[in-house]
C-alpha cells in the first residue's frame, strides 16, 4: 500500500468501507486516500440536499465521514490557528451585537427601533417564565472533572484541586465568603493557604475535526465551582419548565426522525453559539437578580497566544465554552427566543412538545423557523446553514441524522487504534451503521467488508469474545450464536475483554483535611486510593454477568 501519511490499518479499513459502500463519490474518496491527498479529501462536501434517497446519501457520507474527525490526518491546515481566528471572529460579532443592543439597555434607541422593543419585552417575559425572577439562595458549588486555571495535566482530581492554590477573578470576590465556609475552604485555611486572584481564563484548543480545533477557555477554580452551581440551578429551572436536559437528546433525535418524514418541525444549529452570546444580550434579557451573580462569576479577560505572543483580550462575549453555566444559559436564551416568536405569531409554545432546545440544537415548527432564525440573527447568533434543515427529507439534532425516517448517521474515527480494545470499539462502531434501525439491515454486506478487516487486527484469542451491544465495547457485538457464555446459579455470564488495572492515587499524598473534604464531596475511591478519570491502565479477558 502506498505511504499516504496515516497508519496501514486505518487505510485498509477506510478503503474497505469505500469498496463496500460503492457510493457515487467512492472512487474519488478512494483515490484521495490511496494517494494521501488529504487537502483534497477534506474539500469533498456531502450535502443531503443533493440526494433523492437515504441510502445513496448514506453511502457517500459514511465514506467521507469515517476520517473527517481523525486527529492524525496530515492536512496542511493549521487547526489551532483556525480556532484562534474563530475566537477573534466571535469577539468581533459580539462587539457588533453589543453596539446594536446597548441602546435598548439605556433607552437611547431611535424611533426606527421601536418596532423591536415589543419583541425584546416579550423575550424578557419568556426568560422569566422559564427561570423565574431570581436564582435560589446561595446555590451550592460543584467540582468539575477537568482542568482549571491553576490545575493542569493529570493533577485534576478533586483532592488535587483542594490541595493547590485556589484561583478567582476580581468580580467573584463576594463568593469568597461562602467558599471559606466550605470543606474545601477550610482545608486551604488549615495549611495557611489563600486564594489567588487572576485576571480571567486561559484559551486552549482541543481536537474537533480534520479542518479545525475547538477553542475552550479554562477558568479559575473558585469561579468554576460556583458557575457549575448556578448551571445546576438553571438546569433545574429548565426541567421544571419542561426542558429536561438530562434526557433531552433522545427526545430531540426522535422528533428529528419523525420530522424527516412529516416535515412538521425544522432543526436549527448555530455557528459558534456559546462564543457569540454577547454581554449586552444577557444584560438586556436576564432578570437583574440572575444577571448579577452570573456576571460576577464570568471571566472578563482571556489569555491567548497569538503568533507566539501572549495577549490578554477583554471579552465582548458573556461566557465561553468551558464556563460552568454556559450550556444551560445558552439553552435558556435560545428557548426564550423561540417562545417569543411563537407568542408573537399567535402560537402557544409548549416546552418539550412543540419547541425543543438543547444547547444550540433547536427544534421549532417549520412555519416559524425562518422567523426564529431572523430573531437569532438580530441578536448576534448566526445559523450554521450546513446543519440547519427547514425543508426537505433530512433533519439532524443531538447526534441523530435522519433522511425520510432512516438513520443515516455515519461513524467517525477520531484516534488511531493500536490495541485490541481500540479495534473492538471500531468494529462495534461500524456494526452500528447496520443495526441503527429496521431500514438499514440492507447495509450489512456493504459494511461487513470493513468490519471483517477491522477484526483481522484483533488477536484471535480476543476475537472470539462476542456479545450483545448492551455490554458496550467489552466485547465484539455479534449474533447470539457466537457468544461465549456460561451459567452459574441461574445467571448467564459472557466472556469479554475488560479493564483489569487502573491508575490510582494514594490518599497518603494529601493532608487529613483534604482527605475528609474529599470523602464528603463523594470522591470515588477503592482500597484507600483515588480512581481518577480515564484511569484504565490494562485489560484482560474475563466474565461479566448479563442475564
Amino acid at each position: 500500500m502506498v505511504n499516504n501519511g496515516i497508519s496501514r490499518e486505518v487505510s485498509i479499513v477506510a478503503l474497505a468501507l469505500c469498496d463496500g459502500l460503492s457510493g457515487r463519490l467512492a472512487p474519488v474518496i478512494r483515490k484521495c486516500i490511496e494517494e494521501g491527498r488529504w487537502d483534497d479529501f477534506i474539500s469533498i462536501e456531502v450535502n443531503p440536499r443533493d440526494y433523492s434517497c437515504a441510502e445513496s446519501y448514506f453511502s457517500d457520507v459514511a465514506c467521507i465521514s469515517f476520517l473527517r474527525k481523525y486527529e492524525p490526518l496530515p492536512t496542511t491546515i493549521d487547526r489551532k490557528k483556525v480556532a484562534v481566528d474563530g475566537f477573534f471572529e466571535a469577539e468581533l460579532t459580539c462587539y457588533r451585537t453589543n453596539q446594536r443592543l446597548l441602546p435598548f439597555i439605556y433607552n437611547t434607541f431611535g424611533k426606527e427601533d421601536e418596532a423591536l422593543l415589543e419583541f425584546i419585552q416579550v423575550l424578557r417575559k419568556e426568560v422569566i417564565a422559564i427561570i423565574g425572577e431570581k436564582p435560589p439562595s446561595n446555590p451550592a458549588g460543584k467540582f468539575g472533572p477537568g482542568s482549571t486555571y491553576g490545575d493542569r495535566g493529570s493533577l485534576t482530581t478533586i483532592p488535587d484541586k483542594m490541595s493547590s492554590s485556589p484561583t478567582f477573578t476580581r468580580d467573584a470576590w463576594p463568593f469568597l465568603f461562602p467558599w471559606a465556609s466550605t470543606l474545601w475552604g477550610k482545608a486551604v485555611a488549615s495549611r495557611s493557604g489563600s486564594p489567588t486572584k487572576v485576571r480571567g481564563n486561559r484559551f486552549v484548543t482541543v481536537p474537533k475535526d480534520c479542518t479545525k480545533d475547538r477553542g475552550i477557555c479554562i477558568g479559575p477554580s473558585i469561579n468554576l465551582f460556583y458557575q457549575l452551581g448556578f448551571g445546576r440551578a438553571l438546569r433545574d429551572r429548565l426541567a421544571a419548565s419542561g426542558i429536561d436536559l438530562n434526557n433531552a437528546q433522545e427526545v430531540h433525535r426522535q422528533v428529528a426522525r419523525d420530522s424527516s418524514i412529516t416535515g412538521a418541525f425544522a432543526t436549527i444549529d448555530l455557528r459558534q453559539a456559546s462564543d457569540t452570546i454577547s454581554t449586552a444580550l444577557v444584560k438586556l434579557i436576564l432578570p437583574r437578580l440572575w444577571h448579577e451573580p452570573l456576571f460576577d462569576l464570568r471571566e472578563p479577560i482571556t489569555e491567548i497566544v497569538v503568533a507566539g505572543k501572549k495577549r490578554d483580550v477583554v471579552l465582548e462575549k458573556f461566557s465561553a465554552m468551558g464556563n460552568g453555566y454556559t450550556f444551560e444559559l445558552e439553552t435558556v436564551i435560545f428557548l426564550a427566543v423561540c417562545r417569543a416568536i411563537y407568542t408573537m405569531r399567535g402560537h402557544k409554545p409548549l416546552n418539550g412538545e412543540n419547541v425543543h432546545v438543547f444547547g444550540d440544537d433547536i427544534i421549532v415548527k417549520t412555519e416559524l423557523a425562518e422567523d426564529v432564525i431572523a430573531a437569532l440573527r438580530y441578536l448576534g447568533l448566526e445559523t450554521n446553514t450546513k446543519k440547519t434543515f427547514v425543508n426537505g427529507p433530512f433533519r439532524e439534532s443531538c447526534g441523530g441524522d435522519y433522511f425520510s425516517g432512516v438513520d443515516v448517521r455515519p461513524y467517525f474515527l477520531k484516534e488511531s487504534p493500536s490495541e485490541p480494545q481500540h479495534y473492538i470499539a471500531l468494529a462495534n462502531g461500524l456494526r452500528r451503521l447496520v443495526l441503527t434501525n429496521s431500514f438499514s439491515w440492507g447495509r450489512g454486506p456493504s459494511i461487513h467488508r470493513a468490519w471483517f478487516r477491522t477484526l483481522d487486527f484483533i488477536p484471535s484469542s480476543i476475537r472470539r469474545f462476542r456479545g450483545p451491544k448492551d455490554l458496550g465495547d467489552l466485547c465484539i457485538h455479534d449474533e447470539v450464536e457466537f457468544w461465549q457464555t456460561r451459567t452459574r446459579r441461574s445467571v448467564r455470564y459472557i466472556r469479554v475483554y475488560r479493564p483489569s488495572t487502573f491508575r490510582k492515587v494514594s490518599w497518603d499524598h494529601f493532608d487529613s483535611d483534604v482527605t475528609l473534604a474529599g470523602a464528603c464531596y463523594g470522591v470515588p475511591w477503592g482500597n484507600g486510593e483515588i480512581i481518577p478519570r480515564n484511569s484504565v491502565a490494562g485489560f484482560k479477558q474475563g466474565w461479566v454477568p448479563f442475564s
